[in-house]
C-alpha cells in the first residue's frame, strides 16, 4: 500500500481511525493473505477477534499486531504511526517532551513509544561493509566542568573519555554506517568488531590511534596522522564522512535530547544510523520501510 503524505497533519488525516491503521499494517506485513506469526504458515481463518492459523500442528490465534512492537498495546495505532513518522522524519529526532506536546499524551507514554521505535530501527542486517571504509571512535557525554561538583570526574580535561561512553563507527563510503557502543577503545575491543563487519579486501581508513595498529595484516589500512596537523583531504584518504556522522549524532543529542544515559545510548545511535542510512529516500518511503522491521521487537 502506497501512501502520499508530507506532514504530520496529513498522516493523522490519512490514518483517521483504527480500522485504517489495522488494514495498513496487515497489507505491509502480509499482503493479501495472513501469515501466522507463530509458525509462519500462510493462510488463516477469520475469527471475531482476529485470525486462527490453518496449520493443523499450530491452530493458534493471532491478530495483525501479534509479534510486532504493537502487540498487546493499549495505545492507539494512530498514535504509534504518528510517532514513527515524527521519529524518522526529523533529521535530529524528537524528544519525549516534544512528542507528548505534539500528540497530547503523557511524557511517560511518549518516552515508551520512542524507545520502542528506536529498538525497531536497530540494524540487524548481516551484510558486511565493503569498498572504502572509514572507522573512527568518539565519546558521548557532557563536559565534566559543566557538571555538579559532586559528579565531576577527575582527570577529564580536554578530550578525555573519562566519565563518557565510547562509540565506534564504521562507515562505507557512499553507503551505510554501523555503530557500536563499547566499554573501551582498546585494540581487543575495536578490531574484532571490524573483522566481523568489514570484508577482508576492503580499504580501511582510520586515524593514527594505536588500537588500529596491525589492521594491515587483514585490510588495506591507511592511517591518517591528525596529530601532525594532517587534515588535508588527498583522494580517498580521509575520515571526513564518519566525522560528519558524529557531528549529526552529537548535535542531535545536545540540541534535542540534552542528555542520554549510557544504558540507552545504543537506542539513540540506532535511530541516527537508520536516518543516515535512509538519507537518500523520502520521508514517506522511510515511513513505509519502517513497517518491514516491526516484527519480533519487544
Amino acid at each position: 500500500m502506497t501512501t502520499n503524505f508530507k506532514s504530520l497533519l496529513q498522516v493523522l488525516n490519512y490514518f483517521k481511525n483504527e480500522e485504517t491503521c489495522i488494514n495498513y499494517l496487515a497489507s505491509n506485513r502480509w499482503g493479501e493473505t495472513p501469515c501466522c506469526p507463530h509458525c509462519s504458515n500462510i493462510g488463516a481463518y477469520i475469527t471475531n477477534r482476529g485470525f486462527k492459523c490453518k496449520a493443523k500442528e499450530c491452530r493458534k490465534k493471532f491478530t495483525v499486531t501479534t509479534g510486532t512492537i504493537f502487540e498487546n498495546t493499549k495505545i492507539s495505532l494512530r498514535l504509534w504511526f504518528a510517532t514513527i513518522y515524527l521519529a524518522t522524519a526529523h533529521k535530529k529526532g524528537i524528544s519525549s517532551l516534544q512528542l507528548c506536546r505534539d500528540l497530547n499524551i503523557t511524557q511517560k507514554t511518549a518516552w515508551f513509544l520512542l524507545h520502542r521505535v528506536h529498538a525497531m530501527l536497530a540494524n540487524n542486517a548481516p551484510e558486511m561493509l565493503d569498498g572504502v571504509i572509514e572507522v573512527d571512535e568518539t565519546y558521548v557525554g557532557g563536559k565534566s566542568k559543566n557538571k555538579h561538583v559532586s559528579k565531576r570526574v577527575p582527570n577529564s580535561q580536554g578530550r578525555s573519555g573519562n566519565g563518557k561512553t565510547a562509540v565506534v563507527g564504521l562507515l562505507e563510503r557512499n553507503g551505510n554506517v554501523k555503530t557500536f557502543v563499547i566499554e573501551n577503545t582498546e585494540a581487543n575491543t575495536l578490531q574484532p568488531i571490524m573483522l566481523a563487519n568489514v570484508k577482508p579486501d576492503a580499504k580501511v581508513v582510520t586515524d593514527a590511534y594505536r588500537s588500529y595498529n596491525g589492521l594491515n595484516a587483514v585490510y588495506n589500512h591507511v592511517s591518517i596522522k591528525h596529530t601532525e596537523g594532517n587534515y588535508i583531504t588527498i583522494g580517498d584518504d580521509h575520515t571526513n564522512n564518519i566525522e560528519g556522522f558524529w557531528s549529526l549524532l552529537k548535535r542531535g543529542i545536545i540540541g534535542i535530547y540534552h542528555y542520554v544515559s549510557p544504558k540507552h545510548l545504543h537506542r539513540y545511535c540506532n535511530k541516527f544510523v537508520y536516518r543516515y542510512n535512509t538519507r537518500k529516500i523520502s520521508d514517506v518511503a522511510r515511513f513505509e520501510d519502517c513497517f518491514k522491521q516491526v516484527n519480533n521487537v519487544r
